[in-house]
């Protein structure tokens, strides 16, 4: 087991790449705080984990107000001892062209995908710096490198989360902790199931990869996670690690 009895924070936990993340932990012996909104989404996952043999446990959080992802860390160091690793991942995506944002809509996408992340790192990072230890990846996308037309907010948000991955990891490598990230390509969530249900976008999609795949699956971003989060990967600092089917490169 590659991360056993390491302690993970999970944020986005529920669904999605997040819950993916949040189960390949736990089978990599991993104690999993399963991080989102709503508690019930939470304990659902726990139960997956918990009935595999894991160890997990739920702590409701908006990663964007301050004194939830506080509370939330406190909590997690208080029930679990410490925080080993930190799965910034939390995100939403709103898809219009740019005069139809709003300022919610903006703020809504940047206060989660991005000035989440600043907090979590906040609020993490000090437990680390003590024991010269820890392990924070964010999730970033391929949005972040590559312009995608009807989604500014998303692009500069994901961008951002790049950016924090690189000055972090410049900062407090020296500290023991690798900062790194991973961009998902086209991958099958709840987030873009609209863009799924697109057959001409699908097509475009297939043409697009090298592999002829639209989407790849959410267990193909964990795995990238655990190697991130483990001792293996203990001298990468400040990767963006593209894991796209290819995509990119075309």
């Amino acid at each position: 087991m590659r991360l056993k009895d390491k302690v993970a924070i999970v944020t986005g936990g529920s669904m999605g790449i997040g819950k993916a993340v949040c189960l390949a932990f736990g089978r990599e012996g991993a104690k999993v705080a399963v991080v989102n909104r709503t508690r019930e989404n939470g304990e659902a996952v726990v139960k997956e984990i918990v009935d595999a043999g894991g160890a997990a446990r739920a702590f409701p959080c908006d990663v964007s107000k301050k004194a939830e992802v506080d509370g939330m860390v406190k909590g997690v160091a208080d029930a679990f001892g410490t925080v080993d690793i930190l799965v910034g991942n939390a995100g939403i995506m709103i898809n219009k062209p740019v005069e139809d944002y709003t300022e919610e809509d903006w703020d809504r996408m940047i206060d989660t995908n991005l000035k989440g992340n600043f907090l979590l790192s906040q609020a993490i990072i000090p437990i680390m710096k003590k024991k010269k230890y820890g392990k924070l990846v964010f999730m970033a996308s391929i949005a972040g490198t590559h312009a995608f037309p009807n989604a500014l907010p998303y692009c500069a948000s994901k961008g951002g989360v790049v950016m924090i991955t690189k000055a972090l990891a410049a900062e407090i490598a020296k500290d023991g902790i690798n900062v790194n990230c991973i961009s998902p390509g086209n991958t099958a969530t709840p987030l873009n199931q609209h863009l799924q249900d697109d057959p001409d976008f699908v097509k475009l999609l297939e043409g697009l990869t090298p592999t002829g795949r639209a989407y790849i699956a959410t267990e193909e971003i964990a795995g990238a996670a655990v190697f991130l989060a483990s001792d293996e990967a203990s001298a990468v600092h400040g990767l963006d690690m593209i894991v796209d089917d290819g995509w990119c490169v075309m």
